[in-house]
């Protein structure tokens, strides 16, 4: 029988010690293998949905810039037309109004000159009587001004 030294104890240790460690990390390389592939796939199957969804958000985009210069347009558009339709107004308001006014004048003039008799003085102005004071005749005449016809 052959007898074991130390060193060949040692020395069995160490190459057990060293296949174990070479085990360890054949099993970790051979997953950070399977993890890399698998990140790959990924990167490859998102890279193909993205494209087409950044192209189609291109477009939404794009299509959404024609929109909205087509807002604007009619927005100025329409800012043109409520400016037209001010000046228009405005025109309207002066070329009619003055005469208009000048007629009612006229109308109410003769009503009041037909009203009254020929040769009768205008009517004396009325008092007015309010709980125990006299309103002036001026002062009713100014209340009373649209209310007479």
């Amino acid at each position: 029988m052959h007898t074991v030294s130390g060193g060949e104890v040692a020395g069995i240790l160490v190459a057990v010690f060293w296949a174990i460690l070479v085990s360890f990390l054949a099993v970790a390389l051979a997953r950070l293998a399977q993890t890399l592939k698998a990140t790959t796939k990924l990167v490859a199957d998102v890279t193909d949905q993205a494209v087409p969804l950044l192209a189609d958000a291109s477009s939404a985009v794009r299509s959404a810039q024609i929109q909205i210069d087509r807002v604007d347009a009619i927005a100025s558009d329409v800012q043109e037309v409520t400016s037209n339709a001010s000046a228009l107004s405005t025109t309207v308001a002066s070329t009619f109004g003055g005469p208009l006014v000048k007629v009612a004048a006229f109308g109410y003039g003769v009503r009041r000159a037909l009203g009254r008799k020929d040769g009768e003085p205008a009517k004396a102005p009325r008092r007015t009587v309010i709980v125990g004071r006299t309103v002036p005749a001026a002062r009713r005449e100014k209340r009373n001004r649209g209310k007479r016809d």
